[in-house]
């Protein structure tokens, strides 16, 4: 059995940076990589742990997400696996709408991002390790969504499709290497970071993975769990024996956003891990805005948060008419080819030779080559491009905006933006209905709740305004 060593790190105060440090040590007294085992909590982040210690993928076989490391023992490969297509296309059989997106793009988080309550239901039943009938009768759900025949309908053809195609998903790859846990190597020291994101069903596979090595190590930060909806389970992190460290000085926010952050944990019910720690010697601030007029956006890098993509929909619809350029999960604000296409005219304007596929791009909003004129700017003979897109690009960029580079504002969800961080940070207030709703059905659900608003607060490094919402009944209070 593993000596066991649990980290807690607030917010900046370095947890992937001390675990790291470890695998350094290990290796500096002998351990090769490949007896090292490091698991993220998504792809990215495996990928810059690789990066920070300086080796490539081949020379640590064992730094990935937990579902790499699974699909790799098993000898899988990527025909095996469900993938968008394949939750469209049971749909489509069924007659149900399914739009299955990674709404965490790049950062490909294990959890099942689909719009359809019915999948995410069933997924969150095999994360949570229980059979979809128990989940179902908790009454966690809406019921004017989900009904159990038609649940049950789309569970057993779930299970049926994978076995007609011999295909698994994500869920699958954990079941079957616990059944097969002989194909487990043994080694020296495993880490886990994000550990107050696994679910049930991935923290079996835990307990068989500390009979397979000397060290484990497991980091996160309980205030921070705010996958509970998806079936993580914080609990078993909290209370989970082992030698515990607190990290106590946080590189990233400053005195006034770490006072704020204090008002939602503190509203805590349940079980939590107390901890202290320290801020950046930085006054920074913190205050309420009204609207986005209130802040002067043409100066500084911002990040703009939101509880629901309803609401950050709202705030990206006022960007634009604004004239700000912002980037989300989804790429930047503007049509890209537009802006391209304009870039490609104007040189040609300046006598410029112009490549072939700068031709194509101008071609897609010049369908007639007789329309091309010199003595004319590209807004004014784009006709095949949208007026408003063609305006707000032409728009930016007579404000200075690089829209070449990257964009001073990104917007996103809490949830998406969950790791990042920067200067500025706005964080809207508004809680939709079904938000303040689904709270109500319990204790644990206000705790993650109270959670999510710590994660956005704590994205800050120096300067927090809180966006008040259009309705006081529709604002989480801070």
């Amino acid at each position: 059995m593993a000596k066991l060593t649990k980290i807690f790190g607030p917010p900046g105060t370095g947890k992937t940076y001390r675990l790291l440090q470890r695998v350094r040590a290990y290796v500096r007294t002998g351990t090769p990589y490949h007896q090292i085992g490091y698991f993220a909590f998504t792809k990215k982040a495996s990928g810059v742990a690789r990066d920070r210690v300086g080796v490539s993928e081949k020379q640590v076989p064992y730094f990935q997400t937990i579902h790499a490391f699974c699909f790799h023992l098993l000898s899988m490969n990527e025909e095996q696996i469900m993938q968008p297509y394949n939750y469209e296309e049971i749909g489509r059989l069924l007659g149900i709408r399914v739009n299955y997106s990674d709404k965490y793009n790049e950062e490909q988080t294990h959890y099942l991002t689909c719009n359809n309550p019915y999948f995410q239901m069933i997924g969150k039943a095999i994360n949570l390790d229980i059979d979809i009938k128990e989940l179902f009768n908790r009454n966690e759900h809406d019921r004017k969504i989900i009904d159990w025949g038609s649940l049950k309908n789309i569970a057993s053809t779930l299970k049926e499709y994978k076995k007609i195609n011999e295909i698994m998903d994500f869920n699958d790859l954990i079941k079957t290497l616990i059944e097969k846990q002989d194909k487990i190597p043994k080694l020296k020291a495993i880490f886990i970071d994000e550990a107050q994101d696994l679910s049930p069903l991935q923290w079996k596979l835990v307990d068989i993975l500390k009979n397979k090595t000397e060290h484990m190590y497991l980091a996160g930060d309980d205030d921070q769990a705010i996958y509970a909806w998806a079936g993580a389970d914080v609990n078993r992190f909290i209370t989970e024996p082992g030698r515990e460290i607190i990290l106590k000085h946080s590189r990233r926010i400053s005195k006034a956003v770490q006072q704020q952050s204090e008002i939602p944990i503190s509203r805590i019910a349940g079980i939590r891990k107390q901890k202290k720690y320290l801020p950046r010697p930085v006054e920074g601030s913190a205050q309420h805005i009204s609207n986005l007029g209130q802040v002067d956006l043409k100066k500084g890098n911002w990040l703009i948060l939101s509880r629901t993509k309803s609401n950050l929909l709202t705030i990206m619809e006022e960007l634009r008419r604004k004239n700000l350029y912002y980037q989300s999960n989804k790429g930047k604000s503007f049509t890209v080819g537009i802006y391209n296409a304009a870039v490609a005219y104007t040189k040609w304007k300046t006598e410029e030779a112009l490549e072939p596929s700068e031709i194509n791009d101008i071609r897609d909003y010049i369908p007639n080559a007789k329309f091309w004129n010199k003595d004319k700017e590209w807004y004014d003979v784009f006709t095949a491009a949208p007026h408003k897109e063609v305006l707000y690009i032409r728009n930016m960029l007579a404000d200075g905006e690089k829209l070449s580079g990257k964009a001073r504002i990104f917007v996103s969800t809490i949830h998406a933006a969950k790791g990042g961080e920067e200067d500025n940070v706005i964080l809207s207030l508004h809680q939709s209905s079904k938000v303040q709703k689904g709270i109500k059905q319990s204790v644990d659900k206000q705790d993650e709740e109270h959670r999510v608003w710590y994660v956005g607060i704590s994205r800050a490094r120096n300067n927090l305004y809180k966006l008040k919402a259009k309705k006081v009944i529709k604002e989480y209070k801070l």
